[in-house]
């Protein structure tokens, strides 16, 4: 009897105008919108080769290891043409140098303004299914049961002996199949877009994201039909439960995420808190700074001169004085927590009266080199614990409160699967950490603070091809899995909810 009804039903269903509708209305938005996405990340794409060609240039005319301050980019993610997230937000290019550990914060875009609040704001695929999607799904649902009752033909339904646990899996199962429709022929379409594109390339990891894409956007979608199905359940009136169902969605689609973000502003206090962080920080270098300068006061070169009155010769320009190609100096800004110390050094060539100074240089770089790298990595841990809570926390509360919505638990389980939320974003800036630890390993290895080479090139200049190359690979698809899994879960549980209440109000209405 299942079997009879379920074919009843999708026979209903497939023969509507609004499933129709539906399957035109999709496909043109999601195709049209994928040209666009294509486009756009072919742009992004284009522009981060321009990024790495600019920056093996710059390498290159570095002439020694101090100037070694290396630029390293996040090439743009093909997955976010599914759920952009954060991955046009923040920043996509970080500098790494042994002075300073990067953060989110570092890629010189945002200040005081919290980026990780701004969810809703591109329209990609996942963003379609949310608002689109879902109205279909209460449309194919508020009549599902009110409207049979209005007809009378419940009533003669129930006259058999049939169910009416099995009417509403019937319905449910049927009105599921015909909404796959349109989403699998939409998604499909998108794909194949994708794969002609020469600038996309996907691997099967990256297939079996969109795999868990698909399943979150089914259980999604269910989820909507569901609620369509209670209202039509509750309600005697076709119009009733109509309206009913409009005014649902446009609260759960379009008001309730939209209030979260206007009432998560970023705290009146995260002043005071900046200007705490920036305090300490300051003490951190300032300290650096006192055992840098007794350093040279007890050195065995008179003065406390950092540049050992070492001087460049340029052949067409006589002497070059250090102050235009050795300097050391402090970067300060109390907006980004920033209080780093540089001591760069790019000399091509030593005058032949500086050479007796080298080995005074030497013993300085040598002390100098861990001495900033200690002071740099005590002052992240300061801006780390002041920026978690100035910006991730509220982004965090945000994202709490965000899943009081089927549209937010959606969307963090479909960022989660393209790696756009926020820890696919941390992932590349843990692995620009990481290699700024390979690099001064590498700094460790060759000797290169006591080096000649750290503030001259009379040697030569160095083979940045030589040093560590960064690389950046988004994390397994088993820890994307990890991270989607419990707003799947929530997801699964509502839709368990909501058919065990429609089927006890189902079970006592009158037909």
């Amino acid at each position: 009897m299942l079997t009879v009804l379920i074919r009843r039903e999708l026979l209903d269903n497939l023969m509507t105008f609004r499933f129709a509708a539906a399957v035109l209305i999709m496909l043109l938005l999601v195709v049209a919108n994928t040209f666009v996405l294509i486009k756009d990340y072919e742009r992004r794409l284009e522009a981060y080769n321009t990024v790495l060609k600019t920056q093996h240039q710059q390498s290159q005319e570095l002439k020694t290891y101090s100037g070694g301050r290396l630029n390293v980019a996040r090439p743009p993610n093909p997955l976010s043409l599914f759920n952009v997230g954060l991955d046009k937000r923040l920043g996509n290019e970080i500098w790494i140098s042994h002075s300073f550990v990067p953060t989110l914060w570092d890629t010189g875009t945002y200040k005081l303004t919290n980026p990780l609040l701004n969810l809703f704001t591109s329209i990609d695929i996942v963003f379609i299914f949310e608002v689109v999607l879902s109205l279909i799904a209460l449309v194919f649902a508020y009549d599902a049961i009110a409207g049979e009752r209005e007809r009378g033909t419940l009533r003669l339904v129930l006259t058999h002996p049939v169910r009416r646990g099995q009417i509403l899996l019937a319905k449910y199962i049927s009105a599921t199949l015909c909404l796959l429709v349109p989403l699998l022929m939409s998604l499909l379409l998108a794909v194949i877009l994708l794969t002609t594109s020469t600038a996309i390339a996907l691997s099967i990891s990256d297939f079996l994201r969109i795999g868990g894409i698909i399943l979150s956007s089914i259980v999604y979608l269910s989820v909507f039909y569901l609620i369509g199905m209670l209202i039509s359940t509750v309600t005697r009136r076709t119009g009733t439960a109509l309206m009913l169902a409009m005014f649902i969605w446009g609260f759960w689609v379009l008001v309730y995420p939209n209030a979260v973000l206007a009432t998560i502003d970023p705290p009146q206090t995260s002043q005071a808190r900046m200007v705490s962080a920036y305090e300490e920080i300051k003490q951190i270098w300032e300290e650096f700074d006192r055992e840098r300068k007794q350093f040279l006061a007890n050195d065995a070169f008179p003065g406390e001169d950092p540049h050992f009155g070492m001087v460049g010769a340029d052949p067409n320009f006589g002497q070059i004085w250090g102050s235009g190609y050795h300097y050391e100096y402090f970067h300060r800004d109390a907006s980004t927590l920033r209080y780093d110390y540089h001591a760069v050094s790019n000399i091509e060539e030593l005058h032949e009266a500086s050479k007796p100074q080298i080995p005074h240089a030497q013993d300085y770089y040598r002390f100098l080199g861990p001495q900033i790298i200690n002071a740099a990595e005590r002052a992240w841990l300061v801006r780390k614990q002041a920026l978690e809570t100035i910006f991730v926390q509220p982004a965090m509360l945000d994202r709490i409160l965000l899943r009081g919505s089927p549209v937010g638990m959606y969307d963090a389980a479909t960022q989660a699967w393209a790696g756009t939320d926020l820890h696919g974003l941390r992932d590349f800036f843990e692995a620009a950490r990481r290699h700024r630890r390979t690099l001064i390993d590498y700094y460790y290895d060759k000797n290169a603070f006591g080096a000649q080479q750290w503030f001259s090139a009379d040697k030569g200049a160095i083979d940045w091809d030589s040093l560590p190359q960064f690389s950046f690979q988004r994390s397994d698809v088993e820890i994307n899995a990890a991270r989607a899994f419990p707003d799947i879960c929530l997801l699964l549980i509502i839709n368990l909810v909501l058919f065990i209440g429609i089927f006890l109000v189902f079970q006592r209405s009158e037909v």
